[in-house]
């Protein structure tokens, strides 16, 4: 870290949340686009931090599920500036994105067969384009060998050939329980200087603790009182599973919102194009369900819980995996789980692709 670092706190939180202000106002393309963009702006022009560092942080963030350059920039900000830095960098970066969500989700009033049918139809185009896209870009990343390409095809034929809510986080332990016997040692993570300023031991076993409480807490209280709680916990799972990049977020949420009744496939489908339309992370697509599911009186604050609910696993999962993190990866076993799993969500990306 530069002689910056020992500026005052609150200065140094500030320059935080102004650069990933900027970031998140300018960064389109996707998180794959997004980590090469941080790259230039804290690495080679602020140089915040040296290339191995930086390959190392961007190596955990796609090791986890969750929004993989949110989770990113969440480390950067923490290492930057501590925990207030976190926060800051992820305010900054998710904030324009989610400010143009909700205002979709307010103010398109189209329906499917009226007036907004061509607008809906062009989102359905791009939707389906960018996901090709997407698949395009992960298959020869996540599946060069036969191995994984079994995985991936194992896993298109469990999502389109059973229809239950739980298949997807299912097909991705499935295919990380492959990926410890077939994909051991796959993988390599660079190496940088040490995690100084990180969470702490202590921390990271809180924060992988309140991610187990949520993720089996939420669904009791869905099935004792119903109603907002359920929506929470769709989200929430959603979140917790997203495993290869914010696209594979697609067919987990529609399972979560859609198919419950939340809000309509083609309400979905305006807010999955929408998001790729505006700059910043693929999630703030949860800003858009948020607002669209409530009542209209209600649609900011639901915005807000929605990108709450749906970045909150990724965020303790980091936070929560940090102080581990290189012990983690000196087992090639574990290296082997995630490359199985992400094979899984290639085949949950080709069967949403195909619906």
């Amino acid at each position: 870290m530069d002689e910056t670092s020992h500026r005052p706190l609150l200065n140094r939180v500030w320059e935080v949340f102004c650069v990933f202000l900027r970031l998140g106002c300018t960064s389109f393309g996707g998180p794959v686009a997004h980590l090469a963009i941080f790259r230039d702006e804290l690495v080679t022009r602020r140089k915040w931090l040296g290339e191995a560092r930086y390959a190392e942080w961007v190596a955990l963030c796609q090791f986890l599920p969750g929004p993989a350059s949110s989770q990113l920039g969440f480390c950067l900000g923490w290492m930057r500036a501590g925990f207030p830095g976190a926060v800051a960098a992820f305010a900054g970066f998710t904030l324009p994105s989610v400010i143009l969500m909700i205002g979709l989700a307010t103010g398109w009033r189209g329906e499917p067969g009226g007036e907004g049918g061509w607008f809906l139809h062009g989102l359905k185009l791009v939707a389906l384009a960018v996901v090709s896209h997407g698949l395009v870009g992960m298959i020869p990343r996540l599946c060069p060998d036969w191995v994984r390409r079994g995985v991936a095809m194992m896993g298109v034929m469990l999502a389109l050939g059973i229809g239950w809510s739980w298949i997807q986080p299912m097909t991705v332990v499935m295919g990380g329980l492959a990926g410890l016997w077939w994909c051991r040692g796959m993988g390599a993570v660079e190496r940088g200087e040490s995690g100084q300023g990180m969470p702490g031991m202590r921390v990271g076993g809180l924060a992988l603790g309140m991610f187990g409480v949520m993720l089996v807490g939420l669904p009791v209280l869905a099935g004792l009182k119903g109603g907002v709680w359920g929506w929470l916990d769709g989200m929430y799972r959603a979140g917790a599973w997203v495993f290869g990049g914010g696209h594979v977020v697609l067919p987990l949420m529609e399972d979560a919102v859609v198919r419950p009744g939340w809000i309509s496939r083609d309400e979905f489908l305006v807010g999955y194009g929408g998001a790729q339309a505006v700059p910043g992370p693929m999630f703030s697509l949860g800003a858009y369900v948020g607002a669209r599911s409530m009542p209209a009186w209600w649609g900011v604050p639901g915005g807000v819980l929605g990108v709450l609910a749906l970045f909150a696993p990724g965020l303790l999962m980091v936070t929560g995996v940090v102080p581990f993190w290189r012990r983690i990866t000196a087992h090639p076993r574990a290296l082997g789980a995630v490359a199985g799993a992400n094979a899984a969500v290639v085949g949950l990306l080709a069967a949403a692709w195909w619906d």
